[in-house]
């Protein structure tokens, strides 16, 4: 599986990179891929489905600044930033029966990653559809993308994140697990006590990743540019809901 240890300049960037690599693994023109990324200033974004209204405080984002944005995935809409860590697994259906069913590939990705952790002396557990927790409190949101040949999954690993920014930018879900309860973001939410590195090397463990970081190629990069361009910084694909 290759390694990518890369956040691009800007969000749309970053979340059409994921698009472009799945892209690549259906076709065969990539192979199964561990990527990693940070952005370093907040944005909110949506699941594909969300209406914006519905989920984000609009006049606050737009007040401080704060982009909206979509993703290509389902799941629900989340606050990215600092603190927060993302990593995107592309995978082949050819190669793990595990993932052929949405189910089945939730609890097969999300418990070797609990299995990394419990190693490190954190019981994480799978909740809800698509959430891992740590003493009932959310640590880890997770979505998908899937194609005939192929699987986006993404997640956020929460080390460090602004709760507070969390109840000033988003709205309280229409939609919750029912392990959440009544509870806002700030009193949902919690971080794994690890530094990012350590949340790196915990998640390349659990699928034995062990290469170095490989460089992205020059074609990927130049899809993703023009497809944050046409796509993700477009507020028609923002809007859409």
């Amino acid at each position: 599986m290759r390694l990518l240890d890369l956040t691009l300049p800007t969000p749309e960037e970053n979340l059409a990179l994921d698009e472009v690599i799945l892209d690549d693994v259906e076709t065969g023109r990539a192979e199964e891929t561990l990527r990693f990324w940070e952005s370093p200033t907040m944005f909110v974004v949506l699941g594909v489905s969300q209406p914006v209204r519905q989920e984000v405080r609009e006049q606050a984002c737009l007040r401080d600044g704060i982009p909206i944005l979509r993703r290509c995935s389902a799941g629900g809409c989340v606050l990215q930033g600092p603190g927060c860590l993302n990593y995107s697994l592309l995978l082949s259906h050819e190669r793990r029966l595990e993932i052929r069913t949405l189910r089945g590939s939730y609890c097969h990705i999300l418990g070797r990653i609990a299995r990394a952790f419990e190693r490190r002396g954190l019981s994480l557990h799978h909740k809800g559809v698509s959430d891992l927790a740590l003493k009932g409190r959310k640590v880890s949101g997770n979505a998908q993308k899937r194609r005939r040949n192929a699987i986006l999954h993404h997640g956020t690993l929460l080390y460090g994140m602004d709760t507070d920014a969390m109840e000033k930018y988003l709205r309280e879900p229409a939609e919750r697990p029912v392990y959440r309860g009544e509870r806002t973001h700030r009193g949902f939410v919690t971080h794994l006590p690890l530094s990012a590195d350590e949340l790196q090397v915990a998640v390349c463990e659990a699928f034995g990743v062990n290469s170095r970081a490989s460089h992205l190629q020059p074609w990927e990069f130049k899809a993703a540019r023009e497809l944050a361009h046409t796509k993700y910084a477009s507020a028609d694909w923002t809007y859409r809901r």
